[in-house]
């Protein structure tokens, strides 16, 4: 049985498809191309893909990232595995370290709600949206936006230089009149730092796109979510960081349930990879005091651009 699931697979079946329609001609179809599958045994791909994943979980922790970053243009670039499941799977990775780290975020006021919610309410909105255009379109139209997409974010991690605590101007209207503000305890400096953010609208507006990137690619969104609230809103960067870990429980649920609805999310792909992503953090955290972040963050981005340029090239059919 397992071993038929995932030779179709790694077949491309369009399983999507079959399960939508529900029509016995899909599922024939479906059953046609697992039993013409490649011969390797069903139990190795979970077991690569967890070791892949594992070494995912420490460079993302060392790079500062979040962990879908890396999976989705990795996994869906070296593994071949229908690049829907892999965007299913990928929502899952994202959900399951954000869960993880909300209520601590929370306790230690570096998660906002009234920054978070109304932001988390706009990119959800949008994920969803993605979410229906990544399924609609076809598979190698979707690598080649994502080859793009990937190709750009490691471009971003190049040139962004986060500010820890930016200078605020005059508060807009909209920010007023949310209450958009909070204070937290900063050790590094001994006291309660007070805050702010600006540009209100203009942040939204940023978050309408970050949306429907991380709902089509399942991609997550730390890796967007953290410069805009601190370079354009002005947020300081534990609180951009922990809001953003936090929205995107909301902004990935959202996405993950249409994937979930269209069968895009199996267990035996998204199992393997939340527990590897998890451990590898896990160990991450244990080497991060002595690893040189300048290196691994140089790693990450040529292994972005790696993975960014080989789903271009797969896009074309090369």
């Amino acid at each position: 049985m397992f071993q038929s699931i995932f030779n179709s697979i790694v077949d491309g079946c369009n399983i999507l498809s079959a399960s939508a329609a529900g029509s016995q001609a899909g599922q024939a179809a479906a059953t046609a191309a697992a039993a013409g599958g490649s011969g390797t045994p069903w139990w190795m791909w979970p077991l690569l893909l967890f070791a892949a994943t594992f070494i995912m979980g420490i460079l993302a922790v060392l790079a500062g990232v979040g962990g879908a970053v890396l999976y989705t243009p990795i996994i869906g670039s070296f593994f071949p595995f229908h690049l829907d499941f892999v965007r299913g799977a990928g929502l899952i990775v994202a959900l399951a370290g954000a869960l993880a780290a909300g209520p601590g975020l929370l306790k230690l006021n570096l998660a906002n709600l009234r920054l978070a919610l109304p932001v988390a309410l706009i990119a959800s909105t949008f994920s969803i949206l993605g979410a229906f255009m990544g399924l609609a379109l076809p598979t190698n139209v979707v690598q080649m936006a994502m080859g793009i997409t990937i190709i750009a974010i490691a471009f971003l991690f190049i040139v962004a230089k986060n500010n820890e605590f930016p200078r605020v101007g005059e508060p807009d209207k909209l920010t007023a009149a949310l209450g958009i503000s909070g204070s937290y305890y900063e050790p590094s400096v001994g006291k309660k730092i007070d805050w702010t953010v600006w540009r209100t609208p203009q942040g939204f507006l940023m978050f309408c796109g970050i949306g429907t990137i991380a709902g089509m690619f399942g991609l997550g969104a730390g890796w967007a979510n953290v410069p805009v609230l601190n370079m354009l809103m002005g947020a300081p960067l534990k609180v951009a960081v922990g809001s953003s870990k936090f929205l995107l429980s909301i902004t990935d649920t959202s996405a993950a349930w249409v994937y979930l609805n269209q069968g895009a999310v199996l267990p035996i792909i998204a199992v393997p990879s939340v527990l590897g992503i998890m451990m590898g953090s896990f160990v991450g955290v244990r080497l991060l005091a002595g690893a040189k972040p300048k290196m691994v963050k140089y790693l990450v981005i040529v292994m972005l651009l790696f993975a960014g340029i080989r789903s271009l090239l797969k896009g074309f059919g090369i």
